[in-house]
């Protein structure tokens, strides 16, 4: 039995078996065809499908559903005035993307919205160099609001056979006999502070829950492949066994910062983990947030089920001789061995390799092994 329960109380199901011959339908980025999935598999409870007007100004407003329910970024369905009239007469729309028709959405409302208060609110700053406000300032200016039924799932890749349900990794962790779950959210290939933060939930927790995010990312980011390979060599030949376990989440990276470390607890609540691993720079981009805004917003969120566990930045102190932090290393940073993603990024593109110190080398030689390891 899972001890804890999913956001809301109980696990949303909207898989159901729907005719969609006939229907008006629209077409939605991959992206957003995954978020579908998302709610339709219970990762986004309690939502049950993409927010009403009411749903979406809590969540501008205070981070909250309309009921109160923490809910801190937006998942919504934009289209044009003319879509939106056509949907709102139709009633029932299907959704459909290059490979088909994939789900029903039962429209409840559409309704306009404000760019610039929505920028502020979710990613703390209107400025159009950040990849969410840019986004947003793209987006069609109504929205759509309503539950969904997802009645078809896309085709098999490589990479979606490492995609598991909430009830799956429930179901796996109890097999496994954990009743303490820590989740690592991650967008990178593991850095050996990576490895030592998970390793540190070790003693708190029975297990760690591994969960990349494969989705649209920004340029230079790595892909999906190489973060999932990397991670997969990282585990099977630096942990013990049934300690951790792996699974992919399937949504865009959104850059909100504190907001987005919200959403990551919320999603890793509803998979079972009892906690939530938030770092230095959860979630951030650029210098839009201070180092631990990620880690300060959760007092905001005392009704969340899912406790943090918060850590500083760990390195390699050559002084100390160990992998440490500042809570227990005196030594200035001339001692420490760390690397930022742009330098890391620089030592890959000149085909050289990471200190060991940063990076393990079976880490390493699966991001050597890709000709085109970055984002374009």
């Amino acid at each position: 039995m899972n001890p804890i329960k999913a956001h809301g109380g109980k696990l949303v199901n909207r898989i159901a078996q729907k005719n969609t011959a006939g229907m008006f339908s629209i077409s939605i980025s991959e992206d957003l065809a995954n978020d579908v999935e998302n709610i339709a598999d219970g990762i986004f409870s309690p939502l049950e499908g993409f927010l009403v007007k009411a749903d979406f100004d809590g969540v501008i407003s205070k981070g909250r559903l309309a009921n109160d329910l923490p809910w801190t970024v937006p998942i919504v369905l934009n289209v044009d005035k003319e879509t939106a009239q056509k949907a709102k007469d139709a009633g029932d729309v299907a959704l459909k993307t290059t490979h088909g028709e994939f789900a029903v959405l039962h429209v409840e409302e559409t309704y306009t919205f404000d760019k610039t208060k929505t920028s502020q609110a979710v990613y703390g700053t209107t400025d159009i160099a950040h990849p969410g406000v840019a986004k947003t300032n793209s987006m069609k200016e109504y929205l759509i609001g309503g539950k969904i039924d997802y009645t078809k799932r896309p085709g098999d890749d490589p990479i979606r056979k490492y995609r598991l349900t909430p009830t799956q990794t429930r179901q796996a962790f109890s097999d496994a006999g954990w009743k303490s779950i820590a989740a690592f959210q991650t967008r990178n290939p593991p850095h050996v502070a990576h490895e030592m933060l998970q390793k540190e939930s070790f003693l708190s927790c029975d297990g760690v829950f591994v969960n990349p995010l494969i989705g649209k990312k920004k340029s230079g980011d790595f892909v999906d492949e190489v973060i999932l390979e990397s991670y997969i060599a990282m585990i099977n030949n630096y942990y013990p066994k049934n300690r951790c376990s792996l699974a992919t989440l399937h949504t865009e990276m959104r850059y909100a910062g504190p907001k987005e470390a919200i959403h990551h607890a919320i999603m890793r609540q509803n998979y079972g983990c009892t906690n939530i691993i938030i770092g230095r720079d959860h979630a951030g981009v650029g210098k839009y947030y201070s180092p631990f805004a990620a880690q300060e917003i959760f007092s905001d969120y005392p009704d969340l089920d899912i406790k943090p566990l918060f850590f500083p930045a760990f390195y390699y102190c050559k002084k100390c001789l160990a992998f440490t932090n500042e809570r227990a290393c005196p030594h200035s940073p001339d001692f420490h061995e760390q690397i930022s993603g742009t330098k890391l990024r620089s030592i890959i593109d000149e085909g050289q390799s990471p200190s060991e110190y940063i990076m393990r080398p079976e880490v390493v030689k699966v991001i050597q092994s890709y000709k085109k390891p970055f984002v374009e």
